[in-house]
């Protein structure tokens, strides 16, 4: 009777790890701080209520997690021609198509209740955020600028999170999203280093494939400088506490690191570069606004 308990605790740990690793669920890390700093900055003018916090994270998680199974399950076909991708969960055989799409529609409608929860405006938002989110998937097969699109799509977050708890937008919040926005999309430039020639022979666009890897890394460098600029924007426009200055300098230290680690005719650390780094950077990011908080 023990082992048996044992065998159904050992497949319900395996089935989550299966569905973890088919969203890479760690790498929620990169845009959940960017989401918590706007809430954080959002309490300085707005009450604070625990419910919109587990609210908030509860919309984070469903969305991304939906929009990566959604992503997985469009790209099964392409990924198993990969050899870089073959062994993910679906073109594996680890997981088949329609469990991951029970999975994308739990979420989807996760995500929605959340948004209704937390407000009329947020639910109505809800809808094309999804599809915004969704449509990324698709994006590499007809436009370079995937990159741009998918910066865009997770770069809401922030935005999301301020709506959340003021029911309306803030230009420094516009400035926070924008700065998501070009630290996805230029890290995003990085990691699809790894298949240009897989994606010029699929017929797959990027800036990597369309221009070699050597001029997208440069608009890599770019994308991350326009970081750097729109969170100084932020820090302008919110009256931050100085020692937010400090946070930021780490953050640039962060990326130039990043970009050291990459380098055209080298992608053995990209995912050093890609995961331990990114991460970094949003956790830095959060402290800073949150230290710089209680310092004021």
């Amino acid at each position: 009777m023990e082992s048996k308990k044992k065998r159904s605790i050992n497949a319900v740990k395996n089935t989550i790890l299966i569905y973890g690793r088919m969203i890479k669920f760690s790498h929620t890390v990169f845009a959940l701080p960017f989401a918590f700093a706007a809430m954080v900055l959002a309490w300085q003018q707005y009450q604070f209520k625990f419910s919109d916090m587990i609210l908030i994270l509860m919309a984070m998680v469903s969305a991304r997690s939906a929009a990566m199974g959604f992503n997985r399950i469009v790209d099964a076909d392409i990924d198993k021609k990969n050899p870089r991708t073959a062994m993910r969960e679906i073109p594996s055989g680890a997981l088949k198509k329609r469990d991951a799409l029970v999975f994308v529609v739990f979420f989807s409608a996760l995500f929605i209740v959340s948004g209704f929860m937390l407000g009329q405006l947020c639910f109505i938002l809800s809808f094309p955020v999804l599809l915004f989110l969704m449509l990324y998937s698709f994006t590499k097969r007809f436009t370079k600028y995937c990159h741009i699109f998918l910066g865009f799509a997770i770069g809401l977050a922030p935005a999301g999170a301020w709506i959340a708890i003021a029911d309306s937008i803030s230009t420094g919040i516009v400035f926070l999203s924008l700065a998501l926005m070009g630290y996805i999309a230029g890290f995003d430039i990085l990691y699809a280093c790894q298949d240009i020639e897989f994606d010029k022979n699929q017929d797959l666009f990027s800036f990597p494939a369309h221009f070699g890897a050597k001029k997208a890394m440069f608009l890599g460098k770019i994308f991350h400088l326009f970081t750097m600029f729109f969170l100084v924007l932020v820090y302008n426009y919110f009256n931050m506490h100085p020692v937010f200055l400090i946070f930021l300098a780490i953050i640039g230290l962060f990326l130039i690191i990043e970009h050291m680690l990459v380098k055209p005719d080298d992608l053995e650390h990209i995912n050093i570069a890609f995961f331990h780094m990114n991460s970094l950077i949003s956790v830095t990011l959060l402290t800073g606004i949150i230290v710089e908080v209680l310092l004021k």
